[in-house]
């Protein structure tokens, strides 16, 4: 049957594919074009209670390890990637504030900030530049990309977990975006290990989350 047939080519592009796949690229490549939505649904239930997910990114699909499975596959993980404080800082303000200015970023933390952190997030693929703001100097706004969507497992940035639910969960006493981001982190893949600085300021951490 197309159908089967369908739902079959579907899987197979999604499990022989290193990146995830879009929609577009996905309908090209079935009969039954008018279906696509309801194939997706229809392999997204499967696999739910299964060893990997259906996952959705932005306007991507791919099979991810079931979550819960995590610390089974301990063995397998790869080499911890080290983000400084500073780097989780500004990706966690990114995250909630994007599209956002390297000076933006700074008043929010409060400190300068070096290359090294925008670099770094530049380098894992998190983070990527854009236009520049109509302001004297043209600064460049910073925002976030597909892959940091893939990597913390989120469909989209209205996934992040808003004010509400931080002061619900208890994150919102201290570095309430920042604890979620690293939260998200572990959960997922656990390769981001932060890497403690001598910094004991506390900030106001409502100014972190966009309301």
């Amino acid at each position: 049957m197309k159908i089967e047939r369908d739902i079959k080519i579907i899987e197979a592009i999604l499990f022989a594919s290193s990146e995830p796949v879009s929609e577009d690229d996905l309908r090209e490549k079935i009969t039954n074009k008018n279906n696509f939505n309801e194939y997706l649904i229809n392999i997204q239930k499967f696999y739910e209670v299964r060893g990997i997910n259906l996952i959705k990114t932005g306007s991507k699909w791919s099979f991810r390890t079931s979550s819960d499975l995590i610390d089974d596959l301990t063995i397998f993980k790869q080499q911890k990637r080290k983000l400084s404080r500073a780097a989780l800082e500004t990706l966690a303000i990114i995250a909630y504030h994007q599209p956002i200015t390297r000076s933006e970023i700074e008043n929010i933390r409060g400190v300068q900030m070096g290359r090294g952190s925008i670099d770094h997030l530049l380098e894992i693929g998190w983070i990527k530049p854009g236009a520049r703001k109509n302001i004297p100097g043209k600064p460049t706004l910073w925002s976030t990309t597909d892959i940091f969507l893939e990597h913390f497992g989120l469909e989209n940035l209205s996934n992040l977990p808003n004010k509400d639910e931080l002061k619900a969960s208890g994150f919102l006493d201290k570095r309430a975006a920042i604890a979620t981001i690293s939260d998200l982190a572990n959960k997922v893949t656990e390769d981001a290990e932060i890497l403690e600085e001598d910094n004991n300021e506390e900030e106001n951490l409502e100014d972190f989350i966009s309301n």
